[in-house]
Formats: C-alpha cells, structure tokens, sequence
C-alpha cells in the first residue's frame, strides 16, 4: 500500500469530507425561511463549520492524542 504524506490539513480525507459538509449545509440552508436566518440557520452554519475548524486546529497539534 502506498501511503501519501500529508503536508497541510487540506491532504486530510477527514478534513476534506467535513468541508463538503460545511459546503451542503450552506446549499441546504439557503432554502430555509428568512425568519431563520439568525437562529437555526446561525446555529446549523456554525455547527458544520466547527467539525472543519476543529480538525484544523488537531492537526496544526501534530499531536497524536
């Protein structure tokens, strides 16, 4: 098996999965009421992109805890 180096998070596969979560989320979203738009939307948005950003920080860590 060949095994690639990962060199900044965007190699992450993880990372990539949850960006294109974060890019649905924003599609999804755009549908739902205006009235929504600083309570469930905020939150939803907020959400997704946390997963994105966490994973980001871990691996500026390069811990492996």
């Amino acid at each position: 098996m060949v095994e690639s180096k990962v060199r900044t998070f965007r190699d992450l596969k993880v990372w990539q999965k949850a960006h294109e979560l974060v890019l649905e989320i924003y599609k999804i979203t755009k549908r739902f009421p205006s009235e929504e738009r600083f309570g469930l939307i905020s939150q939803i948005r907020r959400s997704a992109s946390s997963i994105a950003t966490n994973i980001v920080e871990g691996n500026k860590r390069k811990s492996r805890k």
